[in-house]
């Protein structure tokens, strides 16, 4: 019997805030979404998921705006490739 291939999955993580509010904690929200989103991915590793290095933190904007800065360049690394959100 021929065991299935598990296709390889890159993942990003993309956190986001939209006040500057708790920012300068120690831990803060964007620290509690990296670390649930990061679990998540770690527990999909039988699937293929693996979590890249660069951390995308969009913190003190609104979402409601796109005039904000581009975190880690996270725009520029996608290169077009397909994501699923």
């Amino acid at each position: 019997m021929k065991i299935p291939s598990v296709k390889s999955v890159r993942c990003a993580i993309y956190t986001r805030v939209p006040t500057e509010q708790g920012l300068d904690q120690e831990f803060n929200s964007l620290d509690a979404q990296y670390d649930a989103a990061s679990a998540y991915i770690r527990s999909q590793a039988h699937a293929g998921w693996t979590l890249i290095r660069s951390r995308y933190d969009d913190g003190g904007y609104s979402g409601g705006s796109t005039d904000r800065p581009d975190p880690g360049g996270a725009r520029h690394r996608s290169g077009g490739a397909r994501h699923r959100l």
